[in-house]
């Protein structure tokens, strides 16, 4: 017997384990594989400013690959690109902003923090299901010989496709349509290639985010980068990459070729391809976050935010781990998970997800992922195409011009542009 059971240690169960073991509890921190961060991917941002108060100066310890100083947004279609690049040095100083970092490193560093608080992490175990009594979870069953473990409290951060939420009627029957799928490459390159091609040095890095490179599957990519490697990859709707018969490889492989990426991968060696699902709902489709004994968090709860301007789940799940642990205590004195709930509500964590419940869908619409991208090339294309000896022609007929060419009415771009600014108002 314990007073809880944390499973999964990503960045949500450790964040949980960590508050819960600071404040006197007895918790054990079950991982599946044989170290924390051995089956997780991602992206490549963490922004650990949620972390300031937990673990002050965290930025001095935590395994960073670099830190992003430069964060751009690219529009693409097959033979053009159109980038808004921001750079600043107040990102590369601390408290800095973001970083990019390799999950198995970031992983085993937040729960070395659980376990040094007192957690006790326990790998190479799955947790196959639940012990209920009445209507109230009061463990969890494992692969282990005798392996039951029963605790008063037990809290589910074991991904998006979370078992423990589905066998206690938390997570419905998974719906493509509400999820996304993340492929990756992991390209080899010098480090001093990386920076001359970027235009950075030491310890800085840049986020690249495209849109319109996903052969109109709706979706996005992106080019991290790392100490002496590159992340480059995509993530597609999961119902309309079925739809599609692509294969995700060949999107990273068009990405890759595009006359704007190309130069910046050649020479790469591929050094690691990892593929992960990823909750993006939004608001209206999170988990339900608690059930009697039981507390969901992270992606098993489906927070993670997908808002267009904004792709950020690391740092959702360990907010969210950071409220189940620090309300443990109060939930197992009184069986009632409001103090968790609440906790969310007063946080970024659920506050964000409100405030831009609309973006997902405003995101992946039709225009956004396979019209706009041509129409804004083509427009920007033409104001700075010089005519030799025609004069110069106005934004508005340019516009015009390159709206009829993509197939977007003048209405359509009033009508998102309102809901656009209705979403991230």
């Amino acid at each position: 017997m314990t007073d809880v059971i944390v499973v999964g240690a990503g960045p949500a169960g450790a964040a949980a384990a960590l508050m819960a073991a600071r404040d006197g509890l007895e918790v054990v921190l079950l991982e599946r594989g044989p170290f924390p961060g051995s089956k997780n991917a991602y992206g490549g941002v963490v922004y650990g400013r949620v972390l300031d108060d937990v673990l002050p100066r965290w930025w001095e310890e935590v395994p960073v690959q670099r830190w992003v100083t430069r964060r751009s947004t690219m529009v693409l279609t097959d033979t053009q690109a159109l980038t808004v690049d921001f750079r600043t040095t107040a990102w590369g100083e601390a408290p800095y902003n973001g970083c990019t970092t390799f999950r198995a490193d970031f992983d085993g560093w937040l729960a070395g923090k659980a376990v040094e608080a007192g957690a006790h992490l326990v790998v190479n175990t799955v947790a196959t299901g639940l012990i209920v009594e009445g209507n109230r979870v009061v463990g969890v069953r494992t692969d282990r010989q005798d392996g039951d473990l029963r605790a008063p409290l037990v809290i589910a951060a074991d991904g998006v496709n979370s078992f423990l939420a589905k066998e206690a009627g938390l997570l419905p029957r998974t719906q493509a349509k509400h999820l996304t799928l993340g492929v990756k490459e992991v390209l080899s390159l010098p480090r001093e290639v990386i920076d001359e091609r970027f235009g950075v040095r030491g310890d800085e890095g840049v986020d690249v985010e495209l849109l319109g490179c996903t052969r109109g599957i709706p979706g996005g990519g992106f080019v991290y980068t790392n100490r002496d490697s590159l992340s480059v990859g995509v993530v597609v709707s999961l119902e309309h990459l079925a739809a599609s018969k692509v294969r995700p490889e060949e999107l990273i492989a068009d990405l890759k070729a595009h006359p704007a990426i190309a130069p910046w991968v050649e020479g790469a060696e591929l050094k690691e391809y990892t593929a992960h699902l990823i909750p993006e709902g939004g608001y209206d489709h999170l988990t339900p976050l608690s059930t009697a004994g039981m507390l969901v968090t992270g992606d098993a709860a489906g927070l993670c935010l997908a808002a267009g301007l904004w792709l950020e789940g690391v740092n959702f799940a360990i907010g969210s781990g950071l409220a189940a642990g620090r309300t443990a205590r109060r939930i197992i004195e009184t069986g009632d998970a409001k103090p968790y709930r609440a906790a969310l509500k007063d946080s970024f964590v659920l506050k964000d997800h409100k405030r831009l419940r609309g973006a997902p869908r405003l995101v992946l619409s039709e225009r956004v992922q396979q019209r706009y991208p041509g129409l804004v090339a083509d427009l920007v294309e033409g104001l700075f195409t010089v005519g030799n000896p025609t004069a110069k022609p106005g934004a508005l007929r340019l516009l015009r011009g390159a709206a009829k060419n993509n197939g977007v009415k003048l209405r359509h771009l009033v009508a998102d542009g309102l809901a656009g600014g209705r979403v991230f108002k």
